[in-house]
């Protein structure tokens, strides 16, 4: 019998999907959550499931973490601040969140000797304002007085900390930086821009735009992360490497909300609003992300494939049913 995968973070967009996909696949799974983002009817469609189990808590404050991660195969580390608002309304949990979770299960794994993925972001490639981020980009982070960016700063310590497990304590750890992953389920209160536009256009409500709606972003359906993360889990060249997961078709934020609008037919007008309205003053974005994907075809043989329109349609479908 194989030993259970554990999901930290599991009842989260992202989480939920891979724990769908792992029971899928024929797995048993652990879920670790205590659900401050996270929401249990992410679970539904697998309640009960005779090869899940959720464990309340959180991963710091968990009592039995090393027994339970003793009785693991695998680790995804997905437990995490989330969310742009967030970030800007919460910087102290945002910080220690991202910290001493990380810091808990790298050491509980480590004792162990069980292999970990741990979910990143493209935050941390900061305000580079190169066409494209490569994994062995260097990366230009703002000013602590800008406290949006505490939130790329505490992953970038998480990704350190997590390869200097491996490297001091033999830890096999794979890095997976996270570029705009949507889809169903996702949800829009925590600033999430894609599921905010389809939500306001099905109302007919307007579209609120941040900023200028110049900047561009690529979006990544969920079941190609998901089909990123577990091939990379079994891929053991992926150890010890950061590989950047995502679609590499850019688009930018106001064209993204107009294509909303005209794809679900709705009558919605675009509003644009100041970033010192919707967030706090000298709040800076990143004009551009867009991720080089050469590293995760090479190592996977996968591409991230499901296109913009398969994706606005299955989150406006999702949202009419709730």
């Amino acid at each position: 019998m194989s030993h259970p995968i554990l999901v930290t973070g599991g009842a989260g967009f992202v989480g939920s999907h891979l724990v769908e996909r792992l029971l899928k696949d024929g797995e048993t799974v652990v879920v670790l959550d205590d659900f401050s983002t996270g929401d249990a009817a992410n679970l539904a469609a697998v309640s009960g499931h005779p090869r899940l189990r959720v464990v309340h808590g959180r991963v710091s404050e968990h009592p039995g973490l090393v027994a339970l991660v003793a009785e693991c195969g695998f680790i995804f580390h997905l437990a995490a601040a989330v969310g742009v608002e967030l970030v800007v309304n919460s910087p102290i949990r945002t910080i220690e969140t991202n910290l001493n979770e990380t810091e808990a299960i790298l050491m509980a794994a480590a004792a162990e000797g069980v292999p970990c993925l741990f979910a990143s972001t493209s935050e941390v490639y900061g305000k580079s304002s190169r066409p494209e981020f490569s994994e062995e980009d260097d990366l230009l982070i703002g000013p602590p007085t800008l406290g949006r960016w505490g939130y790329a700063c505490s992953k970038l310590m998480d990704e350190f900390l997590a390869l200097a497990y491996m490297r001091e304590r033999g830890l096999p750890v794979t890095i997976a930086r996270l570029f705009n992953t949507v889809g169903p389920r996702q949800t829009g209160r925590y600033g999430m821009v894609l599921p905010r536009f389809v939500a306001a256009a099905l109302a007919g409500e307007p579209i609120r735009v941040y900023g200028d709606g110049g900047q561009s972003r690529c979006f990544c359906h969920i079941a190609d992360a998901v089909e990123a993360f577990s091939r990379l889990r079994q891929v053991p060249a992926a150890r010890g490497e950061v590989v950047n997961v995502g679609h590499d078709e850019p688009i930018s934020i106001r064209k993204l909300a107009e294509r909303v609008r005209d794809q679900l037919g709705s009558r919605s007008t675009l509003e644009f609003v100041p970033y010192e309205a919707a967030y706090a003053a000298g709040f800076e974005d990143m004009r551009q992300r867009k991720p080089a994907l050469a590293k995760l075809e090479r190592l996977t043989g996968f591409r991230p494939r499901r296109t913009l329109d398969e994706i606005i349609a299955e989150v406006a479908e999702t949202l009419r049913q709730t």
